[in-house]
Parts: structure tokens; C-alpha cells; sequence
């Protein structure tokens, strides 16, 4: 019954969804296709070669070269037992420990249903025996690696945060939480990782330790008022509110439903329900979970309020707050929508967000199938998250930056980073066949043209998509094999191909016409039977949000970049641009087995090579570019070209960069404080600090010329007054009072050569007068002087 009544509400859901006409998607389903769908099994999905199947062979191969032990170490070790093996580096051995075995469990699972390959549930299995005997040593339903940092430095067992907390006391800055990093957090990718491999084959045991866990948290959140349960919301929490969620979807136990409920951030969702787009300034990545978790609760209550906000948050983030390769936000933060053009930086589109934001676009197309939802999900999948894996390493990137000649950084396996995007790049890449079909009634969708074979069981059909797109234009579907051979099949026909697709079936042309972005077959179909889509794929320009002169290249699906040299060598030339009135028309193509063209005449300062930006593993590239008229160009080039030189001769001269009130470059530069909070103003972050209190950082330094400390603050700041210390030193006494109203302005402090000689790094302290504000302050650099100002 309990299953049953989980349909029902299902079904409820798509209902109430369905009647939301919002931008990008059609506001009523016609009657040719099915109100709601649902993915083919990860297991009935085989890819072929392309590039998609290598990624996920090399992320296989990854997985298996890690250590469950290792990841269980500080699980073992916090629950009393003797750990097996030594505990990994990197953020394994910070406070947030274990948020990777909880992505590690998840990606096991999709390894094993993409590929079968059995040690990935043995492992899976071992982990969860593993965290079962550690909650029965435990004895109270709690099991963790999370930690808590002490006053002397040392990290403990994070457990005991949990019992301040439903004492009220609460102290966090918004991603530490009494000491512990998110530690919510890290519970959630539990949570995650125990409930896919309890779904995944039924493994009773993960049930049981999740209803354990759940029970653990249960408590600590019934000991808190709203007022509190509010201000413990201000951490970070991952998608907790999905994990309870899903365990009483997975249980029938209402009691779930309810904690699932209260775990809702006023601040961030009301806005939302309200159809308000206040997002800028919050941390992207924090953000989307909870909307992934509202959506899972509207689809098991049928509630309109939850739906509508999930809905409203998608739309705003894809239309409004993304880049051209379908990621967001600007060093993890998203801005003012519509300002893509003036966030062209080398900290842009965190992979998560993306990973993120692929999981909520999949549980709205279940709701409604519509083609726009999958033109996202192509773009984003293509574009940011086949970048985001080198193929030759196996590591993964944080970041993917827009800034043209910002090479990308990504993991060394033997490193141990351990970031939050390894954990979300291991999942990413196990499960590239996840979503190519689609389900619905007598439907079969297949919304991405990636090379595979496929089984739909329900109908007994098999069948094989060829193709080498988006590289060519066609795409071929053989049906191996029919047994009931009358059903609808839906090819989706992106937007971008207009009314230029061409479809036929066993060589005969069928109308094409789009029904909700997709060419709708009905028929009696029978073995051997083929379908061929085409699809136009010329070069085209789509400007960035913010300013129609800012544009990037298209061909297809697929991001055009200007390959601008390998990433080992310094980019010392000018950010490109392009001039004329139709540059396109000046793209010749290069002969190769991957799209490849050269510019004659229409970039500056010279012709560059355009490729495939997700395969620029190991190069520079440029993505985004100012364009000029002819005239424009004349009188812009002067200028345009001495900005250009300025910032990349500062970024030459530079030796450190701390961009306070973001998350991680806070903790590489070792920040401390107190009565010191980050904000945001005007799309960029920082941190200030109150009366009575502080903070202070690490910046690296190197012995030669003067070294200048540069301070960025907001001009038009109100009356404040605040010493600047380096290592115990005051360098300056900071007035700050409406000095340059209406933008930021830059101050330079020169540091006595005594501060640094023999020295590789020093701390920064900000130090408010009493009664007054430090800041904020909007990012701090070192950098060398030139060195006529060096005399």
C-alpha cells in the first residue's frame, strides 16, 4: 500500500506542476505526449565509444585505486575501533571529513549500474557493513568523521558540537558550525550515499543505519525553537532536507516527512516561493540542494508551494545567473542577474553548482517533459561537466574559469584534494548514460544524442543510437529488436536547430515539427527499423547576459574556444577580441576529425584556432569576447589594450591574492576572527570586522623589491576607522569616509623591507577602533612595486 500511495502522490505532483506556466517552457503539455516520465534504468543503458564512455572508464579506474579503509578511518577511530589504514589528506583531514565517502558511496552505485562491474557494490557493500559496526559501537544511532577544530589546533571528534547545539548554542559564520566545517554538510552525503545503495539492490543494512542516523539528528533538531532551528539553517546543509525526504519515501515513516519540512532555510526559500530573485550574494552551491529538496518533497506530498519554488529557482539560475557553458556563480557566489559580462573571471562556474543543478533539472522534466529543460541539461553536461574531468589523469576541477588564459586547475590523484567537486566529479562522471532515454506511458524520449545501446523492458524494445555528434550533424536510432511494436517516439529537436531539423524513418522524411521541442514518431514500429535525425550545426554568437558586445561561439550544442596555448606556459598576451561587422563569416574551417577553425582578419591582436572548449584539459582558452565595429575598434583600441595590459601586469607582479569572505580561499590563507562576518556588495564579496574584534590571515611573500600590500574597499563607505597590522606591525591607520563615491577603489600600502626579509609569508591583521568597523574589505593583494616606484 505504502508504494502505492508514493505513485499516487507522484502523480498529484506532475499535476499541480504542470499548471505553472513559467518562461522557456510551454504551459500546457499537448496531447501527443505524457504528463510526466522517468529515466531508463542506469542498468538498461550501455554506452559505446565516444568520449562519454572513456570518462567514465577513467573515473572507474579511479575509484578503484581509492580506499574504502582510508575514508573509514576517522569513522573507526571516532566510534572506538582501530582504524584499518591511514586517513586520506587533503579535506579529509579538515573538519569536513567524510563528506567523500558519502559521494564515494553514490558514485560506487551508478559505477555499478553503468558498467556492472561487480566490486563496485562489493565495496559498497563492505562500506556500509563498515559504518554499521561503527553506530553499534556507538551505541546512539550517530556515525561520523566530521571534526571539531580546538582553540590549541588539534581536530576531535566532531559528535560533540551536536549536544552544544540543542543546548542553543550556536555560533557560525555560515560554513562552520561551533568549530566543524558544514558539518551538515557531511551528513547529508551519509545520508545520500547509504539511501542509493539501499535503493540501488536493497541492502537492509544502509536502511538501518540511515533510520539510525536520521533518529541521531531527529533529536538534536526537536531541542531547538524556530528561532534557533533558523540560525542552525545558516550553516550549510547540503540536501539534508532531501535525505529525510527520501528515507520516508523509502520507508513510509511520516516522521521523516516532518523533519524533511522543518529543515527550511526562511532566509533563502521564502523569497523563492515568492517568485522573488534575491539569490545574489548567497553562495551558489549551498543554494541548490535546498531547492533539489523542495522538489523531492513536492513530489511525495503533491504540495504547489515547494514545486513552484524549485521551479522559479531553475528558471532564474539557467535565464538569468549562468554562463555559456551552462555553469554559474563567481567564485562560489552567485551576483546581480543579467551581469554575466562584468564576471568574465578565473574563479567562475564551481563544478557542484553544475552537478547540482543537472539533478534538479531531471526531477522538473519528470514532472513535465519539455525539450527546453533537456537543451539546458545538454549544454551544462556537454560543456561544463565533460571539462570538468581530465580524461588522461582522472582528476577533477573546482573551478572552470571564463577568464580568458585562466588554464583550469584540476586534482592529482596522488595529491588527495579531496575537494567537494572530486566527490561530486566521481558521481558526474559514473552515470553518462543516465539520462540519453526517457519513459512516459507509450513514450520513448531520447533527449541526448550520445552513443550507447539501450533496453526498454516495458515495451520490449532494444535498441542502438549512433552518432558522432556534436562533432557531425547525424544521429542514427536501429530498433534491434520490437516485440510490442506500437509506441510514440519522441526525438528531442533543440532550440537552437529552429525549423531546420531534418527526420526520417528507413530513409522515408517524416514531419519534423517540434511538439514541446521535440519530433513526435507514432507507429507500429518492427525490428531493423532506423531513424535519422539531422541536425544544423553552424557557427553562431550568443551574447553574455549584461552586454550585447560580449559574445561567445557556438556550433551546435557545443562551446567554441580560442585555443590560446598549453596551461604549463605563462598566457602573457592580451585578452582577445573580436572587430567587424560579421566575424563569423571570417571562420574557415580546419580539416580534422573534431570541429576546428581558424579566424583570418576579425580577431585581436591576432588569428587564433577555435575548439571544442570541454576538451581544453591541459590548454589556455578564451571564451567570451568583446566585439567592435571597425570604427568602434579605432577608438577603443588604445584603451581596451591599456586595461588589458594593466591587469595582467598587476597579475604579473602579484605573489599573493586573498579574496576574503569566500569559503575556501579563507581557509588556504589560515583566516581567524572574531566579531568579523563576510559580505557582499555590488557582486563582490569581503569581510568586515566590529568593534572588539579582529581578523587575520597568512599572505606568502619573496625576497627583492618593495612589496605592496593593495586593499580593495567600496568608495562611498560611510565613516570607519582601522589599523592594518603585518606580523605584529601597524602598517597604517585605515579612514575610510566616502573617498570615491560610487565605485571600488584600490589603496596601496608599502611594507618597510624589515616586515618581510627572510621571510616566505606573513599575517595580515585587521583590527577595528573602538566603536567603529573594519572594512569591509573586498579582497587584499601582495604584489610587487615597479621599480621606478621601488627608488
Amino acid at each position: 500500500m505504502k508504494a502505492n500511495r508514493r505513485e499516487w502522490m507522484t502523480g498529484v505532483a506532475a499535476l499541480a506542476i504542470s499548471s505553472i506556466p513559467l518562461k522557456g517552457f510551454a504551459a500546457v503539455i499537448a496531447p501527443k505526449l505524457p504528463i510526466k516520465a522517468k529515466p531508463l534504468p542506469l542498468s538498461d543503458v550501455r554506452l559505446t565509444a565516444s568520449d562519454y564512455a572513456t570518462a567514465v572508464e577513467v573515473n572507474v579506474d579511479y575509484l578503484m585505486s581509492l580506499s574504502p579503509d582510508r575514508f573509514l578511518h576517522n569513522f573507526r577511530k571516532y566510534a572506538g575501533l582501530e582504524p584499518k589504514a591511514p586517513i586520506y589528506g587533503g579535506w579529509e583531514s579538515d573538519t569536513i571529513a567524510g563528506h567523500t565517502l558519502g559521494h564515494y558511496m553514490t558514485a560506487l552505485v551508478l559505477a555499478w549500474q553503468q558498467t556492472g562491474n561487480p566490486e563496485c557494490r562489493r565495496r559498497a557493500d563492505y562500506i556500509v557493513d563498515e559504518l554499521a559496526l561503527c553506530q553499534a559501537q556507538r551505541s546512539d544511532g550517530y556515525i561520523g568523521a566530521l571534526g571539531r577544530k580546538t582553540k590549541d589546533g588539534k581536530v576531535v571528534d566532531g559528535q560533540e558540537i551536536f549536544p552544544e547545539v540543542m543546548r542553543g548554542e550556536i555560533k557560525s559564520g555560515g560554513f562552520d558550525l561551533n568549530g566543524s566545517w558544514s558539518p551538515l554538510y557531511t551528513v547529508h552525503k551519509y545520508f545520500a550515499g547509504l539511501l542509493d545503495i539501499h535503493s540501488a539492490w536493497g541492502n537492509a543494512k544502509a536502511l538501518e543505519v540511515v533510520i539510525g542516523l536520521g533518529g541521531y539528528f531527529e533529536k538534536v533538531f526537536a531541542a531547538l525553537d524556530d528561532k534557533q532551528m533558523q540560525e542552525l539553517l545558516g550553516c550549510e546543509y547540503g540536501g539534508l532536507n532531501e535525505s529525510y525526504a527520501e528515507l520516508y519515501a523509502q520507508t513510509g515513516d511520516l516522521r521523516w516527512l516532518k523533519v524533511a519540512e522543518r529543515i527550511y532555510d526562511k532566509r533563502v526559500l521564502d523569497p523563492l516561493v515568492a517568485q522573488e530573485d534575491k539569490l545574489s550574494n548567497f553562495h551558489a552551491n549551498t543554494q541548490v540542494p535546498k531547492l533539489i529538496g523542495l522538489a523531492r518533497i513536492h513530489e511525495l506530498t503533491g504540495k504547489d508551494e515547494p514545486g513552484r519554488a524549485a521551479r522559479f529557482f531553475w528558471e532564474r539560475v539557467t535565464q538569468h545567473h549562468s554562463y555559456v557553458i551552462g555553469g554559474n556563480a563567481d567564485r562560489e557566489y552567485f551576483f546581480e542577474p543579467d551581469n554575466i559580462a562584468l564576471h568574465l573571471t578565473e574563479s567562475t562556474c564551481e563544478h557542484c553548482n553544475t552537478y547540482n543543478m543537472l539533478k534538479l533539472t531531471r526531477q522538473l522534466y519528470s514532472w513535465q517533459p519539455d525539450g527546453a529543460l533537456f537543451d539546458y541539461y545538454e549544454r551544462a553536461h556537454l560543456n561544463h561537466v565533460m571539462s570538468a574531468q581530465n580524461p588522461h589523469t582522472g582528476g577533477f576541477t573546482y573551478m572552470t574559469p571564463m577568464m580568458s588564459g585562466a588554464p583550469r586547475g584540476y586534482s592529482q590523484p596522488g595529491e588527495e584534494a579531496f575537494w567537494c567537486c572530486v566527490g561530486s566529479g566521481m558521481e558526474s562522471h559514473s552515470k553518462h548514460g543516465d539520462s540519453i532515454y526517457w519513459q512516459g506511458d507509450d513514450t520513448l524520449f531520447v533527449n541526448l544524442f550520445i552513443p550507447s545501446k539501450a533496453e526498454w523492458k516495458a515495451k520490449g524494445v532494444a535498441l542502438t543510437l549512433a552518432t558522432e555528434y556534436p562533432f557531425k550533424p547525424e544521429v542514427g536510432v536501429t530498433l534491434d529488436s520490437v516485440n510490442n511494436g506500437k509506441f510514440t517516439l519522441a526525438l528531442r529537436i533543440p532550440a537552437w536547430a529552429k525549423d531546420r531539423a531534418l527526420v526520417s524513418v528507413n530513409g522515408a522524411p517524416v514531419p519534423a515539427n517540434a511538439v514541446n521541442g521535440y519530433a513526435v514518431i507514432d507507429r507500429r514500429w518492427k525490428k531493423g527499423d532506423t531513424i535519422a535525425l539531422t541536425l544544423p550545426l553552424d557557427l553562431r554568437f550568443e551574447a553574455a547576459a549584461g552586454s550585447q558586445d560580449v559574445v561567445a561561439v557556438l556550433r551546435g550544442p557545443l562551446v567554441m574556444a580560442a585555443d590560446l596555448g598549453p596551461a604549463e606556459m605563462e598566457f602573457t598576451g592580451v585578452e582577445p577580441a573580436m572587430v567587424g561587422d560579421n566575424p563569423l563569416a571570417a571562420f574557415a574551417p580546419i580539416v580534422s576529425d573534431r570541429p576546428r577553425f581558424q579566424t583570418r582578419g576579425v580577431t585581436r591582436p591576432g588569428d587564433l584556432n577555435f575548439v571544442p572548449f570541454y576538451s581544453q584539459y591541459d590548454r589556455r582558452s578564451a571564451v567570451y569576447f568583446k566585439r567592435f565595429s571597425e570604427a568602434g575598434w579605432k577608438s577603443e583600441e588604445a584603451s581596451f589594450l591599456a586595461e588589458q595590459a594593466r591587469q595582467k601586469d598587476i597579475a604579473a607582479r602579484s605573489i599573493d591574492v586573498m579574496h576574503l569572505g569566500e569559503m575556501q580561499p579563507e581557509r588556504d590563507h589560515n583566516l581567524t576572527s572574531e566579531i568579523s562576518y563576510p559580505v557582499s556588495y555590488r557582486g563582490r564579496n569581503g569581510r568586515d570586522a566590529r568593534s572588539g574584534g579582529y581578523f587575520e590571515f597568512t599572505m606568502k611573500v619573496k625576497p627583492g623589491p618593495l612589496l605592496l600590500l593593495q586593499a580593495t574597499y567600496w568608495g562611498s563607505e560611510r565613516s570607519r576607522v582601522f589599523d592594518i597590522f603585518v606580523d605584529g606591525t601597524k602598517v597604517v591607520t585605515q579612514k575610510l569616509d566616502n573617498d570615491t563615491p560610487g565605485k571600488f577603489m584600490d589603496v596601496d600600502y608599502p611594507l618597510p623591507e624589515a616586515l618581510t626579509k627572510g621571510k616566505t609569508a606573513v599575517k595580515v591583521r585587521v583590527v577595528p577602533h573602538d566603536r567603529s568597523s573594519a572594512g569591509p574589505i573586498f579582497g587584499m593583494r601582495l604584489f610587487t612595486a615597479k621599480p621606478a616606484a621601488a627608488k
